[in-house]
C-alpha cells in the first residue's frame, strides 16, 4: 500500500531522500502523538504535560507538515523545498516550541505584553493564516482578517459595533497563548477525537472494510429497480459511521457507484447528485459524524453520544428522502437493477467481511452504553480492526501498512487541523471584543419581533460561509455569533447547535458554490451547476426539518417516548411524501399543482403531533388527508389505465 501524498495533485512528492522522510515522519508523528497523551502515558511515566503544551507540540506537527508539503501557489515545485517554505518551518517549528517550553511559566504571567510573546503571536497568527490560505483558500482567511482588523479599529465602527479599539500587541498575544483562542476547544476537539476518529477509519479502509460496506450495500440492493444507486445510498451511510468528509466520501464511493449508476441508465448529473447528497449526508449520520459534531459537544458542554443520538433521527429522514427519490427516478426512467454478475451473493459477502461489523459495534457500545471518552472508545475500535485485519490474509495489517495508515492520518489531519486553529483565532477575537455578545444582542432585537425571520438569516449566513469554508469553520463561526442569540429566545441549545450544524453542511449541496456536487459532477462527466441543482432537490429535506425541530425539539428525541414515536411515524411519511413530490412521480408523472399540493401535506405532517407547536394534530390531519386522497387518487388512476390497456388488448 503506498502512501499518496500528492493527493490530487497537491502536496508535495520530494526526490531528495531525507526530505521525504522528514516529510513522512512528521505526518506519523501527529497520531502518535495524540495517541500518546490520549493514554497519558508523559503523566503515567512522571512527566505530565499541560493541554497547551501538547496542543504547542500539535501545532509544530501541524504547521512544519503544511509548509514543507504544500505549495504556496498551484505553479509551484511539487519535487523542491523553496528556501522560503523551509524558514516557515522553522518558524512554525518555534512558535510551537516556545508553548511546550514556557507555558508552565506563562500560566503565570498571562496578561503581561512581554517582546517575546508579541513577536512570537504574530509570527503564530501569519503562519496559522498562511497555512490556512494554502489548505483552504482565501475565504477562511479575509474572514478571520476582517474579524482581527474590527478588533483594532471597532472606535470606527457605528452604533451597536461602536467599540474601544484594542492595541495589536494585546491582540496578538491573546490570540497566541490564551487558551480561549489558539489554543482553544476546535484545536483542541481536532487533536484529541478527530485524530482518533480519522485513525479508526484509515485503519478499517486499509483492511478492506470500504469494500465491504459496497459490496453488502450492492449485495442487499443490486437486485431491486434502481438499485446502483440504492447502493450508493447506502454504502455512503455506512461510509458515513467512519468518515465526516463529503468530498472524501464522493471519491472514494463515488469511483465505484456513479459509473455503475450511469452504466444502468441514471442521467451523469442525478448520478454525480445522488453519490453527492449520500456522501454530504455523512456528517450528520451517527455513530461517527463529521469534526464538527465533536466540536458541538464541547460548545454545548454534553457527552458526545447524546449529541450523536438526537442527530439521529434527523439523519434518518435525510436518507429516507434521498432513498425515495432514487427509486422512484428509476420508475420514472423505466431504470432496472444491476447487472446479475455484478452483484456478489450476500452469504460471501458476509462471510468475508463478517469482521468489520464488530469494530463499529464496539464505538457503538462504548460511547451509547458505557460512555467512555470518544477519543478512547475510537481507539479501542481501531485496536480491534488490527488484528481482525488478520483473519483475511488480503486485508493483514503488518508494520509497513500501518505506517502507511499513520501518515495518511496524519494527512487527513492537516486541513481540518489548520482550519480548527483558525477558528481558534475567529473564536479569541470573539472572546477579546465582546463582539459575539454584541450578534446576541442585535439577534435579540430582532427576534422579538419574528423568530422565523431569525432562522432564515442565520440559515443564510451559514450557506453562505459554507460556500468556500470546511463545515467546522462555518460552524465555529455561526455557533459563537448567532446561536447563543437562538437559545436566549427559548430554543433549547442543542436545536439551536443542530441548526447551524445542518446549513453549515448544506453548503456542500447548495449552488453556486457546492463543492461535494461539484466532486459527484467531476466523476460522473457532467455539468456541474446542474447536478448542484438536482443535489439540492434530492436533499431538499435537510433544509426544512431543522425548522420543525427548532420549534418542537421532539425529532432530537426531546420529549416523552410516546410523542417521539408519533413524531418519528408522521416525519417518516412526511419525508416520503416530500420525496414523491420532488421526484414528480409515483406511479405515473405528477404535474407541478399535485407537487405543490404534496409538499405542503408532506411539509403538515413534518410536524410532531402533540408538541410545542400550536394545532400540530389539526396541521398534520390536513396533511394526512392531502396525502391519503393523492395516494388513493393515483392508484386507482393506475388501475383503470390497466384496465383499459388490457381492454385494447382483448378487442
Amino acid at each position: 500500500m503506498k502512501p499518496e501524498l500528492d493527493e490530487g495533485a497537491r502536496f508535495r512528492r520530494f526526490e531528495i531522500f531525507w526530505l521525504r522522510e522528514i516529510q513522512r515522519l512528521l505526518l506519523i508523528a501527529i497520531p502518535l502523538v495524540a495517541l500518546v497523551v490520549g493514554f497519558d502515558v508523559p503523566g503515567r511515566l512522571g512527566t505530565p504535560m499541560l493541554q497547551e503544551q501538547f496542543l504547542g507540540v500539535m501545532l509544530i506537527l501541524l504547521l512544519t507538515s503544511v509548509f514543507i508539503g504544500m505549495p504556496a501557489a498551484r505553479g509551484a515545485s511539487r519535487r523542491k523545498l523553496p528556501w522560503y517554505d523551509a524558514i516557515l518551518s522553522l518558524l512554525g517549528l518555534l512558535v510551537g516550541g516556545y508553548l511546550v517550553l514556557y507555558y508552565p511559566r506563562i500560566v503565570n504571567e498571562i496578561g503581561e505584553l512581554t517582546a517575546d510573546k508579541v513577536i512570537l503571536g504574530w509570527i503564530a497568527l501569519v503562519l496559522v493564516m498562511e497555512a490556512c490560505r494554502r489548505m483552504t483558500g482565501w475565504v477562511l482567511l479575509i474572514i478571520a482578517a476582517v474579524f482581527l482588523l474590527y478588533a483594532h479599529y471597532s472606535h470606527l465602527f457605528p452604533g451597536m459595533l461602536n467599540a474601544r479599539g484594542i492595541s495589536w500587541s494585546k491582540i496578538v498575544v491573546h490570540l497566541y497563548i490564551d487558551p480561549n483562542s489558539l489554543l482553544g476547544i476546535p484545536l483542541t476537539i481536532v487533536s484529541t477525537i478527530v485524530v482518533a476518529f480519522i485513525l479508526f477509519g484509515q485503519v478499517l479502509f486499509a483492511s478492506g472494510g470500504g469494500d465491504f460496506f459496497t459490496n453488502i450495500a450492492t449485495a442487499l440492493l443490486g437486485r431491486f429497480r434502481g438499485g446502483a444507486a440504492k447502493m450508493s445510498v447506502v454504502s455512503s451511510a455506512l461510509f458515513g459511521t467512519i468518515s465526516g468528509s463529503p468530498v472524501a466520501n464522493v471519491v472514494m464511493t463515488g469511483s465505484v457507484s456513479i459509473p455503475l449508476m450511469k452504466k444502468t441508465g441514471y442521467q451523469p448529473h442525478v448520478a454525480g447528485a445522488v453519490e453527492s447528497v449520500a456522501s454530504t449526508g455523512g456528517q450528520l449520520m451517527p455513530p461517527v459524524m463529521g469534526a464538527a459534531a465533536f466540536v458541538m459537544a464541547e460548545f454545548l458542554h454534553l457527552p458526545y453520544a447524546e449529541v450523536a443520538l438526537a442527530a439521529l433521527l434527523p439523519a434518518l429522514l435525510y436518507y429516507l428522502a434521498l432513498f425515495v427519490q432514487v427509486d422512484l427516478e428509476a420508475g420514472k426512467m423505466g431504470i432496472t437493477r444491476v447487472p446479475a454478475e455484478e452483484i456478489p451473493p450476500l452469504v460471501k459477502v458476509l462471510k468475508d467481511g463478517w469482521i468489520f461489523i464488530f469494530p463499529i459495534a464496539l464505538i457503538v457500545y462504548l460511547l451509547f452504553f458505557l460512555n467512555l471518552d470518544a477519543a478512547k472508545a475510537a481507539y479501542f475500535a481501531a485496536a480491534l480492526a488490527l488484528p481482525a485485519s488478520y483473519l483475511r490474509r488480503e486485508s493483514r495489517i503488518g508494520l509497513r501498512k500501518l505506517l502507511v495508515i499513520l501518515e495518511q492520518t496524519g494527512l487527513a489531519m492537516l486541513e481540518v487541523g489548520i482550519v480548527c486553529a483558525m477558528a481558534g483565532i475567529v473564536i479569541g477575537v470573539l472572546t477579546l471584543t465582546g463582539l459575539a455578545f454584541t450578534f446576541t444582542l442585535f439577534v435579540d432585537m430582532l427576534g422579538s419581533t419574528n423568530l422565523f425571520l431569525i432562522l432564515v438569516m442565520t440559515g443564510f449566513v451559514s450557506l453562505i460561509l459554507g460556500m468556500g469554508m470546511p463545515t467546522t469553520a462555518v460552524y465555529v463561526i455561526v455557533a459563537l455569533t448567532l446561536a447563543p442569540a437562538l437559545t436566549k429566545l427559548g430554543i433549547q441549545p442543542i436545536a439551536a447547535h443542530l441548526f447551524v450544524f445542518y446549513y453549515a453542511m448544506l453548503s456542500m449541496i447548495t449552488p453556486p458554490i457546492c463543492i461535494a456536487a461539484f466532486a459527484g459532477a467531476a466523476l460522473a462527466g457532467a455539468n456541474a451547476m446542474r447536478t448542484g441543482y438536482t443535489s439540492t432537490r434530492l436533499g431538499i429535506i435537510a433544509y426544512l426539518v431543522p425548522f420543525v425541530f427548532i420549534f418542537d425539539p421532539l425529532l432530537l428525541f426531546q420529549g416523552s417516548a410516546l410523542l417521539i414515536a408519533l413524531a418519528t411515524v408522521t416525519a417518516a411519511a412526511g419525508t416520503v411524501v416530500i420525496g414523491i413530490a420532488m421526484a414528480g412521480y409515483f406511479v405515473r408523472p405528477i404535474g407541478w399543482l399535485n407537487r405543490l399540493l404534496l409538499v405542503a401535506g408532506g411539509v403538515a405532517l413534518l410536524i410532531p403531533p402533540g408538541g410545542q407547536i400550536p394545532h400540530s394534530w389539526v396541521i398534520n390531519a390536513v396533511g394526512a388527508a392531502v396525502s391519503l386522497l393523492f395516494v388513493v387518487s393515483e392508484w386507482r388512476g393506475r388501475k383503470s389505465r390497466a384496465a383499459v390497456g388490457q381492454a385494447r388488448t382483448a378487442s
